[in-house]
């Protein structure tokens, strides 16, 4: 399956247009290759069509109420307000599409380019709706009270959209997650893969039907932004360490050869993860020395601790850094390595036998 073309990849927008996915399914069970295309903008067509809008209204507008139109006189100050209206839309559109051909396609991540167009959207319409107010009403201040008018009926009857509104303004500033970012929100875990004006959309991991926790449900999960006002937000890709502390724990002998497991658990750990991400996370210590977060406490290397059991075992814990995407493949891997190698050595590492349960 093609999910979309390769410039698209993690493109929130291609979750927006729910006929065009549930094609794409339809196209699945069907056999056939299924493809999920990005809302057709077209912002080039869009600005010459405001172009050529721009330079007819241009035109016309000094023609209303001259008579060239065969209008009655009656009717030209209404319609130089309404034309005055159309010329701004045309005018604030036509900015906003040149926008999307020079500045957008030089922002090279698709969750920046995607709020960035919502952003000056938003903006846009809201231009659009103040300027037609102030045409719809003869005197400013006629406007400005309606508009007030308005504000407080709409506030009063919309409070919980309005927050979930301010909400992603805050989300947008201060970023307590983005797209991408797999995130925890009271018992809510999963990947962000959508941040709209009023709700957030989550691919769920874990859940209540799983008792694997790192790998998909299968669910999607809408929540209102206000929510991140009044709750705590646990970001497990936190942009300056993208990483997490998994574990994988065994019960071993108290006559096991403990140096022994713990160097094998290590290196068969140290063989999963690879050097190079290893590396890595050496680089993420120089900068985090930098910040108040204690450098020393991050491990690059897999570490290996004992305990005590309740059940006479000794638990052998091997702790490790990765990537909180690729936990649960890495972990669903590491298990037999783990088993594999010990049981090489039966003499120095005694596992618990069916029969001792």
């Amino acid at each position: 399956m093609s999910a979309a073309s390769e410039g698209d990849q993690g493109d929130p927008a291609l979750l927006e247009d729910r006929q065009s996915a549930e094609d794409a399914v339809r196209q699945i069970e069907t056999g056939q290759r299924a493809e999920i295309k990005a809302p057709a903008r077209r912002p080039r067509l869009w600005l010459a069509l405001y172009a050529l809008l721009f330079a007819g209204l241009l035109w016309a507008y000094p023609l209303i109420g001259s008579g060239f139109f065969s209008l009655p006189a009656e009717y030209a100050p209404v319609l130089r307000r309404l034309a005055v209206v159309v010329l701004a839309a045309v005018v604030v559109r036509g900015l906003v599409a040149l926008l999307e051909v020079t500045v957008v396609p030089r922002v090279g991540d698709a969750a920046d380019r995607y709020n960035l167009i919502k952003v000056v959207e938003l903006v846009s319409w809201t231009v659009i709706g103040v300027v037609g107010l102030s045409q719809l009403f003869a005197e400013w201040y006629q406007a400005v009270a309606s508009l007030g008018i308005v504000s407080l009926v709409l506030g009063l009857a919309l409070q919980e959209p309005l927050s979930s509104f301010f909400a992603w303004i805050y989300i947008l500033i201060r970023q307590p997650y983005r797209v991408g970012d797999r995130i925890q929100i009271e018992d809510m875990t999963g990947d962000v893969i959508q941040v709209g004006y009023l709700d957030t959309t989550l691919w769920e991991f874990g859940g209540p039907y799983l008792e694997t926790r790192n790998h998909p449900s299968g669910r999607i999960i809408k929540f209102p932004n206000a929510r991140v006002l009044n709750v705590a937000v646990i970001n497990y890709t936190w942009p300056l360490f993208p990483y997490l502390w998994d574990d994988i724990n065994f019960q071993v002998g108290y006559d096991s050869d403990l140096e022994y497991v713990a160097r094998t658990m290590q290196r068969v750990v140290e063989d999963e993860l690879g050097e190079q991400m290893m590396q890595r996370v050496s680089e993420y210590r120089k900068l985090l020395a930098r910040t108040p977060v204690d450098e020393l406490t991050v491990q690059e290397r897999p570490a290996v601790v004992f305990r005590v059991h309740d059940n006479t075992w000794i638990q052998a814990i091997v702790r490790y850094v990765v990537d909180p995407r690729r936990a649960g493949s890495v972990k669903t891997r590491l298990i037999p390595a783990l088993l594999n190698e010990p049981n090489k050595e039966p003499d120095r590492v005694l596992f618990p036998k069916s029969n001792m349960r």
